[in-house]
């Protein structure tokens, strides 16, 4: 008994060591994130050494602003996809890929050194062919978010409205009131902020969509053949309200019906404030999805025993290593040609554009 007990504790240290050690491969995608950010905008100043690498070219342009961001971003991939394939088919706590996943940080701390440092010293044309992979990495990396977030509504509907207890049922109708409410206040503040005149034909256009989708989001919910409340619909509605959002947020700001004014050259504190955001955005949406496997498995019926480890290590890396290639589209606007203004993220019509068909 004694011995099983001990087992049992073994296990229990394991699975909470690993469940720690999510949150310092989420610090390596943060430090990644800023370091592409620095290369792109301010590398030329604060990474002269850059400028004697072969690769990097006369006075290191190769390795700055655009193909500066997709370098740092392929040594994230890099990194993130051989933990990958060296975790992928983990079952157990007590297997040697389990203590990988969770330990030897010195032997890894050279394997993130080595992968920060080898894209730089590639030619700048397998930079353009990673560029064009990363883009359908990132369209991936977006339809899996989907995948968790409906994963993660459906969950919610059923916490809130089960059948058996009417007191959940009413807190379940008011919340579906509250997100319905916002979807509907959230159209009406977009009409008035991105499309202040008929001029504004396209802005309408993605403003009317939105509304048309979630009207008919309610309307199946309440028809009798589908009879499932209004609760995860509603939380549906409102992130639909929040993507078209954020997609005409996206606009170029020179466009005459996007309220954003003209970038100044010196970054302002809303400018600045909003970038920050955006990166912890990237880092929350990155992580939240990458521990989010059992929206990934076909069965989700599977008996947990006590030595199972307690997230699939191998889709968390594989969560990661796309999510480095939707930062890179993210920096660079989705737009492999035109580089990026300074303290500017997911600004383009590119990737409004993206937002819209997502």
């Amino acid at each position: 008994m004694s011995g099983s007990a001990g087992a049992i504790e073994d296990c229990s240290a394991e699975k909470k060591r690993s469940l720690r050690v999510r949150y310092v491969y989420g610090m390596i995608f943060l430090m990644y994130i800023l370091l592409a950010w620095l290369v792109r905008d301010y590398g030329q100043k604060f990474l002269p050494q850059l400028h004697y690498v072969k690769a990097c070219g006369a006075g290191g342009n190769n390795c700055f602003r655009m193909l500066g961001v997709l370098r740092v971003s392929l040594g994230c991939f890099i990194f993130f996809f051989l933990m990958f394939l060296s975790t992928c088919s983990t079952s157990k706590v007590d297997e040697i890929r389990s203590n990988w996943h969770s330990g030897y940080w010195i032997l890894k701390s050279f394997l993130l050194i080595a992968s920060m440092a080898v894209p730089f010293f590639l030619p700048s044309d397998y930079m353009q062919i990673y560029g064009e992979l990363a883009r359908v990495g990132a369209g991936i990396f977006l339809l899996l978010q989907l995948v968790s977030v409906i994963e993660f509504i459906v969950w919610w509907n059923k916490y809130w409205t089960p059948d058996d207890e009417k007191k959940s049922c009413s807190l379940g109708l008011f919340m579906s009131t509250i997100f319905y409410v916002a979807s509907i206040l959230g159209i009406a503040l977009m009409y008035y902020l991105y499309a202040p005149r008929l001029a504004c034909a396209i802005n309408i256009f993605f403003i009317t969509w939105t509304a048309i989708l979630v009207l008919v989001m309610m309307i199946i919910s309440l028809h009798s053949l589908v009879n499932r409340g209004l609760l995860s619909s509603g939380i549906m509605a409102s992130y639909i309200v929040f993507l078209c959002w954020s997609a005409l947020r996206s606009e170029p700001p020179y466009e005459k019906c996007n309220v954003q004014k003209q970038v100044n050259s010196n970054a302002d504190w809303t400018t600045i404030l909003s970038f920050l955001i955006a990166i912890g955005t990237i880092v929350m949406s990155t992580f939240s999805t990458g521990i989010d496997s059992q929206s990934f498995q076909f069965r989700k019926d599977e008996v947990q025993e006590e030595d199972d480890i307690p997230y699939k290590y191998g889709i968390f890396h594989l969560i990661f290593s796309l999510g480095a290639m939707y930062f890179a589209m993210l920096f660079l606007s989705w737009n492999l040609l035109n580089p990026a203004k300074e303290w500017s993220i997911d600004v383009g019509w590119a990737s409004t554009w993206v937002k819209i068909l997502n």
